[in-house]
């Protein structure tokens, strides 16, 4: 054959059914995939991925895969848990010899050791949805490895990760997001664009690390704080917070009312909390 055969196709001569264990849902439309990555290059001001290395985490079928390989990249690095995808994978490596597959869990792989052999990486992926938030904040801590982060989660989870100071969705992972990202939604897709169809809508997010982010000691504190904040957020801060030493005396100094909730705080007063202590 003298071409790679469409994610479709595949998976019809793979006989791939998506495991639900695995949080899997198939993006079978090529028209979908090739959305993905132009609006992400275009956001970022690029025509394709020449010169630049990608990674990709639970490519399943591999049409994000596709899409990604056919703007160019250096390498593209595909991590995939699951074993029946990954012979899958190896077809489409054969006409694509940028393509390198690893077959492993995403949660153990060293980002800094790659960054360092290899440079900072693109990370394009249809983030398996039960593991999706924990990915995002393992990568969110070492930010400084990432060039973009194109990311495909359940809208609402995108939709705590956008949320504005003051809102209802707002929280944890919002504070987290805009410290360490500029983060612009792309699109949404509805449930009818993947097989097995779930039950929710999907967002597609695109994270621009910011030049200085937080780091270190600052960055545990962030969490702490926030951990601490909407964990209780019902309750005024100067309750949620009444463990945490000095607290009040920083707050009073920062012009920060501790008689506010967790959500009325913006991601940049948790960061001038943070760096007081």
């Amino acid at each position: 054959m003298d071409r790679v055969l469409s994610t479709s196709e595949l998976v019809e001569k793979y006989g791939l059914m998506a495991k639900k264990t695995l949080g899997q849902n198939f993006l079978l439309d090529g028209n979908i995939t090739d959305k993905i990555v132009r609006l992400s290059l275009a956001e970022q001001g690029l025509n394709d991925f020449s010169g630049e290395d990608v990674a990709e985490i639970g490519p399943g079928p591999g049409g994000l895969t596709q899409a990604v390989l056919r703007k160019n990249p250096r390498h593209l690095t595909a991590i995939e848990a699951d074993e029946r995808c990954v012979a899958l994978l190896g077809e489409i490596q054969t006409y694509y010899p940028q393509l390198k597959i690893i077959h492993g869990d995403a949660l153990q792989f060293d980002w800094a050791a790659e960054a360092e052999n290899s440079g900072k990486f693109h990370i394009v992926s249809n983030l398996p949805y039960n593991i999706s938030v924990v990915l995002l904040t393992g990568w969110l801590k070492q930010v400084q490895n990432f060039k973009s982060m194109t990311l495909m989660f359940q809208k609402e989870v995108a939709d705590r990760i956008t949320a504005d100071c003051g809102n209802k969705d707002y929280g944890r992972v919002s504070v987290l997001a805009q410290l360490q990202c500029e983060v612009v939604r792309l699109f949404d897709l509805p449930p009818t664009c993947f097989v097995p169809a779930p039950k929710i809508w999907s967002s597609v997010l695109l994270f621009k690390p910011r030049e200085n982010p937080v780091a270190g000691v600052v960055l545990e504190r962030v969490e702490k704080l926030t951990g601490l904040a909407f964990g209780q957020r019902r309750k005024m801060l100067r309750q949620s917070l009444k463990s945490v030493a000095g607290i009040t005396e920083k707050a009073a100094a920062l012009g920060i009312d501790l008689t506010q909730r967790a959500e009325n705080l913006s991601p940049q007063q948790y960061l001038a909390l943070a760096e007081a202590f």
